[in-house]
């Protein structure tokens, strides 16, 4: 995870309380941790997807859609009817499953803290 342009300048520190305040799935094979997501939800209406990834050795297999069936499936988020994700690279990924551009952006806004 360290080695992704989203967690590149976060500390262990962070990353624990980011996955301690999160719905956090993985993806297992041969009993290794080869792929990781979470989920910012308030379990009712809206949830947002962050940090999905698969190690570079198990990319190409499959994972990461069976991590997000998982995810999409999970019986604790069925009643979300609002979900958002921000990517730059795996909009192919996501659109399997439903996500698309967002219509309005224009009512869409943003806090970023430098």
């Amino acid at each position: 995870m360290k080695d992704t342009y989203w967690a590149k300048n976060r500390t262990i520190e962070t990353v624990q309380v980011s996955i301690d305040n999160s719905l956090c799935f993985g993806i297992y094979y041969d009993n290794e941790q080869v792929g990781f997501a979470r989920v910012i939800t308030d379990l009712v209406s809206i949830a947002y997807l962050m940090d999905v990834f698969i190690i570079d050795e198990h990319r190409g297999k499959g994972y990461s859609s069976i991590l997000m069936r998982t995810i999409i499936d999970e019986p604790l988020l069925s009643d979300i009817k609002i979900w958002g994700l921000a990517t730059l690279d795996a909009h192919f990924l996501y659109k399997k499953f439903g996500f698309t551009s967002v219509d309005n952006p224009e009512k869409l806004m943003e806090r970023i803290i430098k």
